[in-house]
């Protein structure tokens, strides 16, 4: 196999693979301010029924970011020389509201790079060096944010951490019934990133987190193309550059994250939706069923038209008595089908210490048990649930992926289902309308 995607070589790898996790050097970061689209009310003070955050890092470690409209994202970071930087503890609030933890950890898990002639095949994060790769980011690359130096054993101290906010357009409109009048408001939503070099390729790691409670997780790919694989041919390459040659080769990037939730502290459940279409009959209109299924055992799940899943708290309830959840809204995703690991969309799996990476799993696990999140699908009843969103990007070169190549980005959502009892970020004068709306003038 040769070294045509990445520049550093397994033997490099293994005599550096001793090192496992970091520390920082700086505190939390403090977003830049501007004008506030939206209001902020005052936070609640801790009682028994809104308890305060508890810190479980210290400050070093520690972001805390109180948003336009006065919700609060708290967490807790950490660096991994495999995986990059892993999120723990995440907890949001939302205004005037008590804190509702939603994810234990979160993280990367995999970047599994296959080439399309079957000549070259990579993990990027237990195989490549990904965590090793830490950029170091000018002032320009956090716009209004803050730069947090990270330790990475081997490498020394870089900036590698930013810390920002960044507009996303309306976070509601809604025109009234009568008259001129118009609730709307504009929001920022907190980003936390980071750089890792990969051989040629740059990877944008990205997690934004909404005043609505809504989670996004991203990896975006730039860099440049590989200048020693321009050896495709047609079928599996695309020409670059005068004439009809120099064909870079086609790759995929299948990007998995690992998700722990443990919502409100508790034990989660997994559920999934699926919704049937009946044709209409004589003038009548079509109907549509959703079916409700609980995932009781370990599946490897495929995304069809009409389905989803959501992560149920095993404890936790809104204002309203209905358990908080999270729906896991996948992106566009190019599945690959080369490997048992890619060939599925979602994973949930029971949780077990030794299960870190989808493919070319580190983790110790025993050895019949296998290195890659498809082995793990074994049928084992769930009762600690851990969550991985596999989104592919099948990656045929153009003209314009040179030179640097423009960011490709790949990711899903966590969307709050039930999390409160209504739009955490309603206008006072409508704080009334929960449940049917009235018809009356």
């Amino acid at each position: 196999m040769t070294d045509r995607h990445h520049r550093r070589t397994r033997g490099t790898l293994a005599a550096l693979a001793a090192t496992a996790l970091l520390g920082t050097a700086t505190a939390a970061a403090t977003p830049a301010s501007g004008t506030p689209a939206l209001p902020n009310p005052p936070s609640p003070r801790p009682t028994a029924s809104h308890p305060p955050v508890t810190a479980v890092c210290s400050a070093a470690y520690r972001i805390t970011k109180k948003l336009d409209g006065g919700a609060t994202w708290n967490m807790c970071w950490r660096y991994s020389t495999d995986a990059g930087l892993i999120l723990d503890h995440v907890t949001y609030q939302p205004p005037g509201g008590a804190p509702v933890r939603v994810l234990s950890s979160a993280r990367l898990a995999q970047i599994h790079v296959p080439y399309d002639d079957g000549g070259a095949e990579y993990d990027d994060l237990t195989g490549a060096g990904f965590g090793w790769g830490l950029q170091d980011l000018k002032a320009a690359e956090c716009p209004g944010g803050t730069l947090t130096t990270v330790k990475v054993p081997e490498v020394g101290q870089v900036k590698g951490l930013c810390t920002t906010t960044r507009a996303r357009g309306h976070a509601y409109r809604m025109a009234a019934d009568s008259g001129t009048g118009v609730h709307q408001a504009q929001a920022k939503d907190l980003l936390v990133y980071t750089v890792n070099k990969v051989g040629w390729y740059e990877y944008i790691s990205e997690w934004r987190f909404s005043a609505d409670g809504t989670v996004g997780a991203n990896v975006g790919a730039t860099g440049s193309l590989s200048p020693v694989d321009y050896n495709a041919t047609d079928g599996r390459g695309w020409p670059i550059g005068k004439g009809a040659r120099g064909y870079a080769t086609s790759h995929a990037h299948n990007v998995f994250w690992k998700l722990d939730f443990g919502l409100d502290g508790g034990r989660d459940r997994i559920e999934q939706y699926d919704s049937t279409v009946t044709p209409p009959t004589g003038d009548g209109s079509p109907t549509v069923t959703t079916r409700r299924t609980a995932v009781t055992k370990e599946l490897a799940g495929d995304a069809k038209n009409m389905r989803w899943w959501r992560v149920v708290s095993g404890t936790g309830k809104n204002a309203d008595g209905h358990a908080r959840s999270y729906e896991i809204v996948p992106g566009h995703t190019d599945t690959h089908a080369g490997r048992g690991f890619t060939k599925h969309d979602v994973y949930f799996t029971q949780a077990r210490g030794c299960e870190q990476y989808a493919s070319n799993n580190i983790g110790n696990c025993a050895p019949n048990a296998g290195d890659s999140v498809d082995k793990w699908v074994n049928g084992e009843t769930l009762t600690k649930p851990t969550v991985w969103v596999n989104i592919g990007f099948h990656h045929i070169a153009r003209d314009e992926d040179q030179q640097p190549m423009p960011v490709h980005w790949q990711g899903f959502q966590l969307a709050p289902r039930d999390v409160t009892a209504m739009n955490p970020l309603t206008p006072a004068d409508l704080a009334s309308q929960n449940g049917q709306p009235s018809l009356e003038p």
